[in-house]
């Protein structure tokens, strides 16, 4: 393996829970969520030479995730779409509190039920993403994430209470 190859593995092992979370959040299964984090990838090493250090490199990486999950989301509506909720298979970011872990698979269900474009607002956000961040990366000003954000916070709320 090559220096590129090392500092691109090193860089994908230290962020592979923005990768995990966008593949989580735009699939029905364990099967298609491990295929959309392997896309996402391999995305991220083949426009890996592009990345010209101009934003930071999280800030990079989303927009690569986000784009690639909403390519392959747009190729799959053509297929049935279940509603079984995905198995969580990195338990390592989740502890194992019983109630704790039953608020966030809600969480993660209700999520599901958001437009694309606002499911990606709500994951950058609960990353702590600056609302500058995920302006950027979404190509919105930084006042319209705010807002939506906020419209968000209690679609999520009622949409939790619904569903609980």
């Amino acid at each position: 393996m090559d220096s590129k190859q090392k500092e691109f593995s090193k860089l994908v092992k230290e962020n592979q829970g923005l990768i995990i979370k966008v593949s989580r959040l735009y699939t029905n299964s364990l099967e298609d969520e491990q295929d959309l984090f392997q896309e996402i990838v391999l995305q991220l090493w083949r426009s890996y030479d592009s990345f010209k250090g101009q934003s930071k490199i999280s800030t990079w990486m989303y927009r690569v995730a986000l784009n690639t999950a909403i390519t392959l989301f747009r190729k799959k509506t053509k297929s049935p779409q279940t509603d079984e909720l995905m198995d969580f298979h990195h338990r390592d970011y989740v502890e194992d509190d019983d109630e704790k872990q039953q608020q966030i698979t809600l969480l993660y269900k209700v999520i599901k039920m958001l437009p694309k474009v606002e499911r990606a607002i709500v994951m950058m956000y609960l990353d702590d993403l600056p609302y500058r961040d995920i302006a950027e990366n979404l190509g919105i000003t930084e006042v319209n994430a705010r807002v939506k954000m906020n419209r968000l916070k209690k679609t999520l709320k009622e949409l939790m209470t619904q569903h609980a």
